[in-house]
């Protein structure tokens, strides 16, 4: 059998094979030695154009998106200290959805080109943000913040936000009901330059504060008390896991939709191969989140080519099986 040790080194060639492969497939077939000369400038013009333009930029923010949600994931399941927390649980999915809902029904044109974000996007994030911060302001108490009260404000904030959501699709016209629901499916295919670079500047930010704050997620598992006593700053790094969760998590939404499951299903997954230390969850969970959202991607391409399969239904298929064994596993320790 092999060893956890040795897991950690399937990244190297895994990830760099995944690329490749998603490089090369596509409406227009690329074949390994077409693709190196496209990125080395020596290709057909043709080549270069779609590889460059394209496939690269959809490629880099599947991984970052990926990453993204599936470090976010692995973070609030250590925050929640329950494996079925996923970073729709503090609300900042259903804010961007209602955003999103807002800008293409009610206020289109809204937009800043410079963040990378058109008015979907931006409104997004910021409806994601707003709705965590709310969710947050709520959980908070005169002895901090509760966990349980977080969980139950994130879920009513989170219908409130599908309620006003449900009537704009009823008042929304046939084109805009149908860009609403397209958005909500999760795409990658809008990706351009300055949409990767948001998301891997995204990405590098909160994977160095996680990498800084691994060891006081080891004390967590312990229990807040003992945490304490360990000299974590437990409110302090509540507040400050909601905030960069909800930074991520907002950024990955705006600028693909609502891809689900990856924050639930690959933390548990890294879980059982890694184990439960966080100093190497974390990182694990990143590169398998960006493994996974590489793969489904390419099978949203692939599966009923020359047509494309919106990724969130990609990823939906493969993760609700997933969550109902979980399910199954919880209540089998329950019993």
């Amino acid at each position: 059998m092999m060893s956890r040790r040795s897991l950690h080194w399937l990244w190297l060639p895994l990830l760099p094979g995944l690329g490749l492969l998603s490089l090369t497939s596509g409406a227009l077939g690329l074949s390994a030695a077409d693709t190196w000369a496209a990125l080395t400038g020596q290709g057909e013009p043709l080549h270069s154009t779609v590889l460059w333009q394209i496939r690269l930029p959809r490629s880099l923010l599947a991984l970052a998106i990926g990453g993204l949600l599936a470090l976010t994931g692995a973070l609030l399941q250590g925050l929640f200290r329950n494996p079925l927390a996923d970073p729709g649980i503090i609300g900042v999915s259903a804010g961007a959805a209602l955003g999103a809902g807002l800008a293409i029904v009610v206020l289109p044109g809204v937009g800043l080109a410079w963040l990378a974000l058109g008015s979907t996007a931006l409104l997004a994030f910021v409806g994601g943000v707003v709705t965590t911060a709310l969710v947050y302001y709520l959980a908070r108490g005169p002895f901090g913040t509760s966990m349980g009260m977080l969980l139950l404000a994130g879920v009513a904030i989170s219908a409130l936000a599908f309620a006003v959501l449900g009537l704009l699709n009823y008042v929304a016209d046939d084109e805009q009901l149908r860009n609403l629901s397209l958005w909500q499916m999760g795409s990658l295919g809008g990706a351009s330059w300055p949409q990767v670079l948001l998301a891997w500047g995204c990405l590098a930010l909160l994977a160095g504060w996680s990498r800084y704050r691994a060891q006081a997620f080891n004390a967590l598992l312990l229990g807040e008390a003992d945490a304490r006593h360990l000299g974590v700053a437990v409110e302090r790094l509540k507040w400050q896991t909601v905030l960069f969760c909800a930074l991520g998590v907002g950024v990955a939404v705006a600028v693909s939709g609502i891809i689900g499951f990856i924050g639930l299903m690959v933390p548990h997954l890294v879980r059982m191969s890694v184990g439960p230390d966080y100093r190497r969850l974390l990182p694990h969970s990143l590169l398998a989140g960006a493994a996974l959202l590489l793969v489904a991607d390419w099978l949203a391409r692939r599966l009923a080519a020359p047509a494309e399969i919106p990724v969130g239904l990609i990823t939906a298929a493969l993760g609700a099986p997933f969550f109902l064994w979980l399910l199954r596993q919880q209540q089998g320790r329950a019993l």
